[in-house]
């Protein structure tokens, strides 16, 4: 058996060197009916095929590929473009080494099989889910519709009501993977179209939605009755600024970029506001007082508060730990997140006996049984000391104006939330720490009269206010001339 076995196999490598001599087993050209795809490598070389294939794949690469989006829009790429890269380069090497390397059998099969079917290797290849990203993010989103949410706005004093417009967006993952599958399955090789995949964006709102905003979530007033003209002029420009503003669920309020910025041209003037323990004159003077009434309605509405700060001094409008300051410089804002299922709308008003109140429009999503009250709490009480006297070159003698002294605390708020006239839950809103300030006064030292400036001199040596005014009453009394008009010193740096 043996012997027949060898015989079978001397016959076998004989007809190999009949049809294949010797010095045919180092030849250099690929076998004839050898393919990649559609490109004949028989007669080449190894390194003759790779340049061969190389180019071909160059081709591909610049083949066009058109992207419609939507409306007739649509975009011209290539497959380099999209990341496309030649995958299996592999198939050259296999491609040269069959019949002619390896297995003596083996090698005499796949040449037989030649003469009855050609060999054809497929070209894989794969391309770049990112680069594919990239280009449709980047230059199909100018087509981009977005949705039009329905608008809720107080024109002239009347509620108006637009509706919403739907828009489209394209499905970017959902495109890239329909542009990697075609091109990896279906491409024929040649110039293509792809339809990508567009979904239709609904508006937020409707017109019925938003006429239901009825119910008070909650409402709260101030009043400034004491303050002058221009930062009565403020509180009422602030609060036209922060009114008729609709927040749909989730979306977040910010104070600072509604009523920003304080110049004359945004409707501000000059008026008192906190400046490193100072009260002195910038614009938008009294705008807290704005931030402050609609932080106490948020509170009431139980809306999310995602950013409140307490005023460096106390006000005199809330109790302490009720206040909401802003301040551009210091990065102190007012924010909160409608965190209800339903739009809230914010309406602001000032009245002609100097009340400003806001009022959260919603629908109502708290039984009617519970009720929430808040509460201040002081826990430290810290009274001033002494009295400060700033002299002052630019202003006659003559000239005193004079800062009452703050009491400085440290406080807290507390939420109480009752169902049925029973408490059920006490928590802690906030804390605050406002600083306490001496009385002060700026005194004016200018004058040529020898005699004049020894006087107030002497007097500002006593460290006695009262006293210094007295001396500085006596001394305007000789017609000295008018102080100077004073100029805001960094009006951003103020809490108003």
């Amino acid at each position: 058996m043996q012997r027949i076995l060898k015989a079978a196999l001397a016959v076998l490598f004989f007809a190999l060197l009949v049809v294949h001599p010797v010095e045919a087993q180092e030849q250099e050209t690929i076998l004839a009916g050898i393919y990649v795809d559609d490109i004949s490598l028989g007669g080449k070389t190894a390194d003759e095929a790779m340049s061969l294939v190389k180019g071909y794949v160059a081709d591909l690469g610049k083949k066009e590929i058109t992207l419609y989006i939507v409306d007739g829009h649509s975009l011209i790429v290539t497959p380099d473009e999209l990341g496309f890269i030649w995958s299996n380069p592999g198939i050259i090497s296999e491609a040269a080494a069959l019949g002619q390397k390896g297995n003596i059998i083996k090698r005499y099969k796949a040449i037989k099989d030649l003469e009855h079917s050609n060999k054809i290797y497929e070209l894989e290849y794969t391309f770049d889910s990112v680069m594919i990203s990239d280009i449709i993010t980047e230059q199909c989103e100018d087509y981009v519709e977005p949705a039009i949410d329905a608008t809720m706005e107080i024109i002239e004093g009347e509620i108006v009501i637009t509706a919403g417009q739907a828009g489209f967006e394209i499905d970017v993952r959902a495109s890239v993977d329909l542009i990697i599958e075609f091109l990896s399955s279906d491409w024929e090789k040649n110039n293509a179209s792809i339809d990508l995949i567009v979904a239709v964006t609904e508006p937020r709102g409707t017109y019925e939605e938003l006429s239901s905003l009825t119910d008070v979530l909650g409402t709260y007033s101030t009043s400034y009755s004491s303050s002058n003209s221009n930062r009565s002029a403020n509180i009422a420009n602030g609060t036209r600024l922060c009114s008729g503003q609709l927040l749909y669920p989730g979306d977040e309020f910010n104070a600072l970029e509604s009523v920003m910025p304080f110049t004359e041209n945004n409707g501000y003037l000059l008026a008192g506001s906190f400046l490193q323990g100072q009260l002195v004159d910038s614009l938008g003077g009294g705008i807290c007082q704005v931030t402050t009434t609609l932080y106490n309605a948020v509170l009431l509405a139980e809306l999310e508060v995602t950013e409140r700060h307490n005023h460096s001094m106390i006000v005199s409008y809330v109790e302490p730990s009720m206040d909401a300051a802003i301040a551009e410089s210091s990065g102190k804002n007012l924010k909160f997140v409608n965190n209800t299922e339903d739009p809230i709308f914010v309406v602001g008003q000032t009245s002609s006996d100097k009340k400003i109140s806001f009022t959260i429009y919603g629908k109502e999503f708290r039984p009617s049984s519970r009720s929430i009250e808040y509460k201040s709490e002081i826990l430290e009480t810290k009274h001033p000391e002494g009295e400060i006297v700033y002299q002052d070159a630019g202003s006659p003698v003559g000239y005193v104006s004079v800062q009452s002294a703050y009491i400085g605390y440290r406080s807290r708020l507390w939420k109480i939330v009752t169902e049925d006239g029973v408490e059920v839950s006490r928590d802690q809103v906030n804390s605050s720490n406002y600083i306490a300030v001496p009385r002060t006064a700026t005194v004016g030292i200018f004058t040529t009269d020898g005699a004049a400036l020894a006087s107030i001199y002497a007097a500002i040596e006593t460290n006695n206010i009262d006293h210094i005014k007295n001396v500085a009453a006596a001394l305007q009394a000789q017609h000295m001339p008018p102080p100077p008009p004073e100029e805001d010193p960094h009006p951003d740096d103020h809490e108003w």
